[in-house]
């Protein structure tokens, strides 16, 4: 074993290392003497830090996080925070082992993701005690909005003085630069043109005009985001969400997406974090296609977990149109993830469907038939720009219950069933499951938010008054309970089975395009489960033969808790049921 001196200096040399790659150019020729050492005062890694383990899952299949913003239930009187908190001790009953609590700090725009100040929180929410509170009793898991910060926040408005802390921090480039490679979300002009003390400026701006690029070249950018995530750790953070970091690192005359340096930056946060608490967990929100969101896990050095992004669009397709090749083919295609990574999966966030982790996966008219049957249901479509001057479909915004409520026929009586298929599908996966609250309580979409706001995505950002929200909950034939409680249900169930961990094998099945199936396996080979699901409006008969189940076993469906299945007998699904076939039951 080394001497811990030998641990620091190895330490030393991994950040040193990092620090080489990211400024191999020096595009700023900035001052890189001592860096590395700044990096780890910040963190306060000294002689005394341990080399965390490798390849080690800091998680099972009891983890599943509830994804919210910090005010989606309030009550009058109270601090949001202190309302998130009291929702989630008395109503979700242990199935949650983890919060993602969307952006917490005083912002101006963006609902949170154009950030005033890293380091306060919203007043209107509440105070770091708060977020202790919760963290004392939850995983936490925070955004690092780490592309960009508000152009009304000091540190803006010290860029246009020329004074620090924001001298230099921002991304400046000139109209004349080849620009027109860059991929971006939005069909707002990229460069904002603004007056310095220096004279004209013309800033980058990826997602909005109120929303600045920071500059990566510049170290000093560096150390204040490595000075931030030491105070969340403080905080109780544990998992940290890199918001938009696709987008970090600008080169003019390229897509500048998922440059070298980007994926370096994130190696180089790995390190620093794992180093200080062993199980912190990064995940990389990389809405991007398919095939480019994998290389966020690196070679097992950059990101714990990246967010599925193709799963919401594809499950979505699969269920309105009821058939599930295209899903099939996707999950077909997934490697498995290493221990000590895994998939972060979620099919309804703050966001919309997003369409771009779709592409090359649909083809445009059946993305277009996706759409239409989404405006069908009340949802809108937001688009991004493209050379030229061409915008392309970004995302539908719909809440999941509307989104589900019937297929590309038109609505009818199977919305909740097929609701509940959804995440039957969802949480049986490989990965770690997110469920949005407003999926867990079966809200609507807002139309009044989405007029008031003026933004698309405010469709699916209800507010719950928390007295309206437990009367309804505690009524059991209302539409909320019902999901909440089935929903609650599955959760329960998926905690207690070893072959729901999310790095536990994955095996796709055959069943014809209204069925999906695969099969998951316990590391230690001790149980197996047939997660099958129907996702047509009509029953299907599945004859077990098909499926191939051990004639050597007793096999139980633990959704039911009672159906059993023979090998040699056939199984009657009815619409959009989901069995979950296990030879081994784990307290169901």
């Amino acid at each position: 074993m080394p001497e811990s001196g030998e641990n620091t200096g190895a330490l030393l040399e991994r950040v040193r290392h990092h620090i080489q790659e990211i400024y191999h150019d020096n595009p700023l020729d900035a001052d890189l003497d001592g860096l590395p050492e700044a990096l780890l005062a910040l963190m306060r890694l000294d002689h005394s830090t341990d080399e965390p383990p490798q390849h080690v899952s800091h998680w099972d299949q009891r983890d599943a996080l509830m994804i919210t913003y910090g005010d989606s239930i309030r009550l009058e009187g109270e601090k949001p925070l202190v309302t998130l908190k009291r929702f989630l001790d008395e109503w979700t009953d242990g199935v949650v082992s983890g919060v993602h609590i969307l952006p917490f700090y005083p912002w101006t725009s963006d609902d949170g993701f154009s950030v005033l100040d890293y380091s306060s929180v919203n007043e209107a929410l509440g105070d770091w005690n708060d977020i202790r509170n919760i963290a004392d009793e939850y995983d936490l898991m925070a955004d690092l909005v780490i592309n960009h910060c508000s152009i009304r926040s000091v540190w803006f408005e010290n860029f246009l003085a020329d004074r620090e802390p924001g001298k230099g921090y921002f991304y400046t480039a000139s109209p004349q630069d080849d620009l027109s490679a860059v991929v971006r979300p939005r069909t707002t002009p990229l460069l904002q043109e603004v007056t310095a003390v220096d004279g004209t400026r013309h800033v980058w701006c990826t997602f909005s005009p109120d929303q600045v690029d920071l500059d990566f070249r510049n170290p000093q950018v560096l150390k204040q985001f490595v000075s931030i995530v030491r105070q969340y750790l403080d905080s109780g953070v544990r998992i940290f969400r890199l918001d938009a970091v696709a987008f970090l690192w600008k080169i003019p005359g390229t897509t500048c997406l998922n440059l070298y340096e980007t994926h370096e930056v994130v190696r180089l946060l790995r390190t620093l974090v794992e180093h200080a608490r062993t199980d912190t967990v990064l995940i990389t929100e990389t809405n991007i296609p398919h095939r480019e969101n994998l290389s966020y896990f690196g070679n097992a050095n950059e990101a714990h977990c990246v967010y599925n992004f193709s799963l919401p669009p594809l499950l979505v397709y699969a269920l309105v149109t009821g058939d599930c090749t295209y899903l099939k083919q996707w999950m077909m295609s997934m490697p498995p993830a290493q221990n000590g990574t895994a998939y972060f999966n979620f099919i309804a966030s703050h966001d919309g469907i997003g369409l771009r982790p779709a592409e090359g996966l649909l083809s445009d008219a059946e993305l277009e038939r996706l759409i239409g049957a989404m405006e069908g249901f009340g949802g809108h479509v937001s688009y991004r720009a493209l050379e030229g001057g061409q915008r392309k479909p970004y995302e539908i915004n719909i809440s999941l219950i509307d989104a589900l409520q019937g297929t590309v026929d038109g609505r009818d009586a199977w919305g909740t069933e097929r609701f509940i298929c959804a995440h039957a599908i969802m949480l049986a996966l490989e990965g770690i499951p997110g469920i949005y609250i407003h999926s867990l309580l079966g809200t609507h979409n807002d139309y009044e938010r989405v007029e008031n706001s003026g933004h698309y995505r405010a469709i699916n950002r209800h507010q719950w008054d928390m007295q309206t929200l437990s009367a309804l909950l505690a009524d059991t034939g209302s539409e909320p309970a019902q999901i909440f409680s089935r929903l609650k249900a599955l959760l329960a169930i998926r905690r207690r089975q070893p072959a729901f961990h999310p790095n536990a094998v994955q095996y796709t099945l055959h069943l014809g395009p209204g069925i999906v199936g695969f099969r998951r396996d316990s590391s230690d080979a001790g149980q197996s489960i047939f997660c099958i699901s129907n996702i047509s409006d009509s029953e299907k008969c599945l004859a077990l033969s098909d499926v191939n189940l051990s004639h050597d076993e007793q096999w139980q469906d633990l959704i039911s808790a009672g159906q059993s299945a023979e090998q040699d007998g056939e199984l009657l699904l009815q619409p959009y049921q989901t069995v979950w076939l296990s030879n081994t039951a784990f307290h169901t």
